[in-house]
């Protein structure tokens, strides 16, 4: 019996929450698991109705679960960094998901925005760093109005948190079992104090995996090979920030953020699982949003809790939907509603 909190969010992330939950429903009967799903109101509306983000009771509650699935957070009437901050990084930090893991895949050829790229040409996963770096906040004014203004935001990197984050990677790479190779992302030749400490930390643990190979790329040249030869990419590990930009290039050569989903994952407590294309307010309430990445997260969550079969089901009844049955994965232009392709992807498994 699993416990699952469920966060529906802002914007389209009730609908497509509904979704995938509808489908994990489906997948629950097929596969012969059982959970409990408790709804909490994390987001905007909460926070204008009452001044609240998250507070420590909130979560040493959300702590008592299996995993956590999370629709969207992101309101246009609140101020941007305050639910970003207030909510999704203290959720990462409170509950030590260290690892955010993104994988890229391409599902149809038709939705890929590379010329002549076939779905074995784009299939890979970045590991990023997801508790250090720049986005742990710490930084400073100095003379803050002043024609003399400095701003200082520190990239904080411990060696605890960039060897889990490297060995988590590897350890992954070893299980994905596909080239098994490895890339370290980052920029030794300007940021020389945080990836020295990668670079040095990566070759390191390197020792203890003979089976894995491994390379180094900057993170620009990163992004130019994303476009230009994305095949030779397996698993990518990186830290923070620029995980967190390349991974939206990932998305868009996948197909999109329509398809596009992510866990954040603490190995030993609770993860979180969400499509990562954000709240989309200008789509709310139409019933055009596509649900396939949150149902994606749905699968990616129900494969960290151990239900392989379902999993690998969804993921396989979203790749013929995708590729047989879909016009586009843009919101509006799929030729299906959000509430039918939920209901194509019931049918399919």
């Amino acid at each position: 019996m699993y416990k699952i909190a469920v966060i529906p969010g802002d914007g389209t992330g009730p609908e497509v929450v509904a979704e995938g939950m509808k489908v994990l429903e489906a997948a629950g009967r097929k596969f012969g698991f059982k959970y409990e799903a408790t709804t909490f109101d994390f987001g905007g509306a909460r926070f204008l109705k009452t001044g609240k983000t998250l507070d420590e009771g909130d979560i040493a509650e959300l702590r008592k679960y299996s995993a956590i699935f999370l629709g969207a957070i992101g309101h246009p009437d609140v101020k941007p960094g305050i639910l970003e901050t207030g909510i999704l990084l203290k959720l990462r930090f409170s509950l030590d998901q260290y690892i955010n893991l993104r994988p890229v895949k391409l599902y149809n050829p038709a939705f890929c925005p590379l010329k002549d790229k076939k779905p074995e040409d784009i299939d890979f996963v970045v590991v990023r760093e997801n508790s250090e770096g720049l986005y742990k906040g710490m930084g400073e004014f100095k003379d803050k109005g002043t024609k003399d203004e400095v701003a200082l935001q520190i990239s904080y990197n411990t060696r605890k948190g960039v060897e889990r984050c490297i060995r988590y990677a590897f350890d992954y790479c070893r299980k994905r079992n596909k080239r098994k190779k490895l890339t370290l992302c980052g920029k030794t030749n300007v940021l020389t104090y945080a990836f020295d400490l990668w670079e040095r930390t990566f070759y390191e643990v390197a020792k203890e995996y003979p089976d894995i190979t491994t390379d180094y790329a900057h993170v620009d040249a990163t992004t130019m090979w994303f476009v230009k030869n994305p095949e030779w990419f397996d698993v990518i590990v990186t830290d923070n920030l620029f995980g967190d930009i390349i991974t939206d290039l990932g998305a868009m050569i996948q197909g999109g953020m329509g398809i596009a989903a992510g866990g954040n994952i603490n190995p030993q407590g609770v993860s979180m699982f969400e499509p990562i294309g954000g709240s989309a307010p200008k789509y709310t309430g139409k019933n055009v949003i596509n649900p396939l990445a949150a149902i994606c997260a749905a699968g990616m969550m129900l494969g960290n809790l151990g239900e392989t079969r379902a999993a690998q089901a969804i993921e396989r009844t979203v790749i013929d939907i995708t590729a047989t049955k879909l016009k586009s994965l843009a919101a509006g232009k799929m030729g299906y509603s959000t509430q039918e392709i939920g209901d194509l992807v019931v049918k399919g498994l």
